[in-house]
């Protein structure tokens, strides 16, 4: 897991600058290529937000050699990671002390992370083919996922 962090309220938000600087030169590529060497034909997955389909990412994707799998415009519904939130949100209200503070709300997001089971994660993994034959079937809408 990376925390990301970037200043908030107006222009703090995540741009293409930001997402090519912190995510993929930071960490996709070399944990990219390690899972490749490791299992062979994987291919990175991202949704439509702005900062993921600009041309300049995409040249990046492009020249670091990292297959994209195709995500429909407009479903959401292809990531097992939607339902992980829910999970770690659900084990950091559980907490007996709700973080107050940004550095608190980073290791309760990282210990909530390690207490994870690799299984909960894995099965949402195995969900894909379902995924995957779901939105065909809506014809890239929403599904039950």
């Amino acid at each position: 897991m990376v925390v990301l962090e970037y200043p908030g309220r107006k222009g703090g938000r995540m741009n293409t600058d930001r997402y090519i600087s912190q995510v993929l030169n930071a960490h996709l590529g070399p944990f990219y290529h390690r899972m490749e060497r490791e299992r062979p034909g994987i291919v990175f997955q991202q949704d439509g937000a702005p900062s993921h389909t600009a041309k300049v990412m995409k040249k990046w994707l492009a020249d670091y050699g990292i297959d994209l799998f195709p995500h429909p415009p407009n479903s959401p519904d292809l990531n097992p990671i939607e339902p992980l939130w829910h999970d770690l949100k659900t084990i950091i209200r559980a907490a007996p002390h709700l973080p107050t503070t940004i550095p608190k709300l980073i290791k309760a997001i990282r210990d909530a992370w390690e207490k994870l089971p690799i299984s909960d994660i894995d099965k949402h993994i195995k969900t894909m083919p379902d995924r995957v034959q779901a939105v065909l079937a809506a014809k890239g809408g929403h599904t039950r996922f």
